[in-house]
C-alpha cells in the first residue's frame, strides 16, 4: 500500500520552526537578552526538556538556524538564455542576496561570526559559497570568460566575487540603507567583468 501523501508539516515539524523562529528573535535582541537553551524554548512555547527532544544543545540550535537560512542563497544551475543575459542572472542572485541579508542580517552576521568557534556553520557558509561560486562560474563562463584554471578564469573571478559580495553585504547589513546601496554596487563590479566591461546601469 502507498504511503499517504503528508502535505502538512508534522507538529514535529512546526515545533522545529518555532523553535528556530525563537532562536532568531533572540539573536535580535541579544545584548539585553543572553539566549539560553530555556529563552529559546520558552520564546517557542514549550519546555526546556521538550527542546532538547529536538536539539541537544544551544549550539545545534544556531547550526539549523544557519542552515535554514542559508538554505536560500543556495543557487540552481544557471537558467538558460531564455532567461535573458548574464547581466540579468547577476542582478536577480545579488538581490536574492542582499534580500535574504536584509531579511535576517542578524543569522547571516552570526554565521559570519559564529564560523571560527562552530565548526558545522563555518561548513555551512562555506559550502554556500562554494555553490554560489561553481553556478556563477557558469553563468561567467556562459559569457564568454575563459573556462580555466587559470587566476583569470571564470572559477578565479567567481570566487573572488561571491567572497567578496559576502564581506561588503556583512558591512554593510549593519548600516541603515546600506544593502540597497551594496546591492547596486556590487551588481555594477560582476557586470563589469563580463566580457565587454559593460556597465548594468547603462
Amino acid at each position: 500500500m502507498a504511503a499517504k501523501r503528508r502535505d502538512a508539516p508534522s507538529k514535529g515539524d512546526q515545533r522545529v520552526q518555532a523553535i528556530l523562529d525563537a532562536a532568531e528573535v533572540l539573536l535580535e535582541r541579544e545584548r539585553t537578552e543572553p539566549m539560553t537553551v530555556e529563552s529559546i524554548a520558552k520564546g517557542a512555547g514549550i519546555l526546556r526538556g521538550s527542546l532538547y527532544f529536538y536539539f541537544g544543545s544551544k549550539q545545534e540550535v544556531l547550526t539549523a538556524l544557519v542552515a535554514r537560512t542559508v538554505a536560500q542563497l543556495h543557487m540552481e544551475d544557471p537558467p538558460d538564455e531564455s532567461e535573458g543575459p548574464a547581466r540579468d542572472i547577476v542582478r536577480r542572485a545579488v538581490e536574492n542576496t542582499a534580500r535574504t541579508w536584509r531579511e535576517h542580517g542578524t543569522v547571516m552576521r552570526a554565521a559570519v561570526e559564529f564560523g571560527p568557534e562552530v565548526p558545522a556553520i563555518a561548513q555551512l557558509w562555506q559550502d554556500t559559497i562554494a555553490n554560489n561560486t561553481e553556478v556563477m562560474a557558469r553563468v561567467l563562463v556562459g559569457a564568454g570568460l575563459p573556462d580555466d584554471d587559470g587566476p583569470t578564469g571564470a572559477a578565479a573571478l567567481a570566487a573572488a566575487l561571491c567572497w567578496m559580495t559576502e564581506r561588503n553585504f556583512y558591512h554593510a547589513s549593519t548600516q541603515s540603507g546600506g544593502l540597497d546601496r551594496m546591492a547596486e554596487t556590487m551588481v555594477e563590479v560582476w557586470c563589469r567583468v563580463l566580457p565587454g566591461g559593460q556597465s548594468c546601469s547603462s
